[in-house]
């Protein structure tokens, strides 16, 4: 069983059926999965993006400066993440919430030594802000601080139920790989994640898993290494 692991959820699966925000029913079911996964021991840190809010690299369409854009962004995952943590905590769970930038109190400020402190003491650590730098996507972050704090793996919560040679929900002949390496996520050209993080993760030995979140079951599944997702490395 993995004992550590950062776990990424997109922004826009918070949405649920919505057209923009926070579904609190969705929120729930995922504070609930992230719930049965600390009760079997495991150490989790979560990044969310923040797309159900606002998009930076999709602002710089309708006018927006690229820069502020991405803060903008930024703050979205902030608000997210903030989200997550009352989540949580209405079910017993401590959390805690770092940004990658001062936002004292509304959050801690980042370093490797506090989360990785926090997720000892059995706290799930929630990573919101990205990397504080804009051009840089909230993969990316994931990827950072999954090797920052040295997790198992990095557990991409879809809602795909992992990596196909093409999009299924476009291509109904698209076959699922149950394990694949990054050579050939590059080689094909896989959108599991953007470049730099793909990068960052194969130079740094980090197993990813790519699930679908909104199966019932399916984080426990993964996180107990049964058949579940496709699990990729270096």
């Amino acid at each position: 069983m993995y004992k550590r692991v950062l776990l990424k959820l997109s922004g826009e699966a918070l949405m649920a059926g919505k057209p923009y925000g926070i579904d609190s029913e969705q929120l729930q079911t995922y504070a609930a999965a992230v719930k049965d996964a600390v009760a079997l021991g495991v150490q989790v840190g979560v990044v969310f993006g923040g797309g159900n809010i606002f998009r930076g690299l999709k602002g710089t369409s309708e006018g927006y400066d690229r820069v502020k854009g991405d803060y903008m962004g930024m703050l979205a995952t902030v608000i997210n993440g903030l989200a997550i943590q009352s989540a949580l905590e209405s079910l017993g769970v401590p959390a805690r919430l770092f940004t990658a930038f001062g936002m004292e109190p509304v959050g801690e400020r980042y370093t490797r030594d506090k989360a990785v402190a926090a997720l000892e003491l059995g706290e799930v650590a929630i990573f919101s802000a990205g990397t504080g730098n804009p051009y840089f996507t909230t993969d990316t972050a994931s990827a950072l601080r999954a090797v920052e704090i040295n997790a198992d793996a990095l557990l991409k919560g879809t809602r795909v139920d992992g990596v196909y040679t093409a999009d299924p929900e476009k291509d109904p002949s698209a076959v699922k790989f149950d394990t694949i390496t990054y050579d050939e996520v590059y080689r094909r050209n896989l959108k599991v994640m953007d470049l730099t993080s793909i990068t960052l993760c194969k130079e740094n030995g980090m197993k990813m898993v790519v699930f679908d979140m909104n199966m019932p079951g399916a984080l426990r599944r993964v996180l107990l290494e049964e058949k579940e997702g496709t699990l990729i490395t270096a």
